[in-house]
């Protein structure tokens, strides 16, 4: 009898709290968040916890069973309303490209530009070499990568490559995907090796410049430099964005490594990989639709000024999607 007159005493002190929070959650649950006011939503952390409170006293005190029984079911729901997602797979995507890409993005502005320029400067020192002494290529490019295209090939050969269509339509879908695998590759690596100190990263991001460099000396070398941009520039404008936006984020984990300031280097470098790990996802985003423009769009489009066209408006719009100014929300 004692024991029962207990649990009544203890549920008629608590109930209140606990029915306010069972309408709360039977709302939210309802899918109609949007209906709760922002006192609601302050009070319901506030009400899981004294729920969880009671919970706990109910256990200590061993109180009836079903009165344990229905707190714990309460607790459980609040706990998933507190902590758990709430959103749908389709708003966390829109959550990550309207804010989460390009703000990471936005946040590595300094390294993409000291990336952007160890390629440009790379690009910059080998076209001048090349130019001068075309010994320097084999230096430079692979045999592998060159596939003919070296300071020796005819200027028939070499405008060959800038136009020649696959008699295959199907040998461009190998071709894409060959390309998507070699440049995930480049910019994972770039990535990956940050964290020491960010000079593995350079070294990458600067034998990419070298490589486009020594190519367009050869093809500027024969007098196709423009209709080698063309070609080149048609996907290398996502292709070269996204390997740089790799090199930035491989920046940022070596810096934060070599300077963690108030932070451990552990910490630091999670918080920077976390940071990093964003941008890497849209990096393969970018490297797969740069593929698609490689493989397809640069086979099929003949024509330098299209090349040039889409080249240009490829860079204003990943230009605007990155940089425009926008509202982003913290959450």
């Amino acid at each position: 009898m004692e024991d029962t007159l207990r649990s009544l005493r203890f549920r008629r002190e608590r109930e209140e709290s606990w029915r306010r929070l069972e309408a709360l959650l039977k709302k939210a649950e309802g899918g109609r968040t949007g209906g709760l006011s922002d006192e609601d939503m302050i009070a319901i952390p506030s009400l899981y916890r004294a729920a969880l409170s009671s919970l706990s006293v109910a256990r200590a005190t061993s109180l009836d069973a079903a009165l344990i029984e229905y707190l714990e079911a309460l607790c459980a729901r609040a706990y998933f309303f507190v902590y758990g997602a709430r959103s749908t797979l389709l708003e966390r995507v829109g959550k990550f490209f309207g804010h989460d890409w390009p703000r990471a993005v936005q946040s590595m502005w300094r390294e993409t530009l000291v990336s952007a320029l160890l390629m440009l400067a790379g690009a910059v020192a080998a076209y001048f070499l090349v130019l001068h002494d075309p010994e320097w290529f084999s230096s430079i490019m692979p045999d592998s990568l060159a596939e003919g295209r070296t300071p020796t090939a005819t200027t028939e050969m070499l405008r060959d490559a800038l136009y020649s269509k696959p008699d295959d339509a199907s040998i461009l879908s190998v071709f894409a995907t060959g390309l998507f695998t070699h440049n995930a590759g480049i910019s994972l690596f770039s990535f990956a090796l940050g964290f020491a100190f960010c000079v593995p990263t350079a070294m990458l991001i600067l034998d990419n410049g070298l490589t486009l460099g020594a190519l367009t000396a050869v093809f500027a070398s024969h007098g196709l430099g423009f209709q080698f941009g063309g070609w080149v520039l048609i996907h290398g404008v996502t292709e070269l964005s996204a390997i740089t936006l790799s090199g930035a984020a491989g920046m940022r984990i070596g810096w934060a490594i070599a300077f963690p300031g108030a932070l451990s280097r552990v910490a630091a470098a999670a918080r920077a990989g976390r940071q990093g790990g964003v941008v890497m996802l849209g990096v393969i985003i970018m490297l797969f639709v740069a593929g698609l423009l490689e493989g397809f769009g640069r086979q099929l489009i003949n024509e330098d000024w299209a090349r040039y066209a889409i080249a240009g408006t490829t860079a204003l719009l990943w230009g605007l999607y990155f940089y425009l100014p926008r509202r982003m929300s913290d959450g």
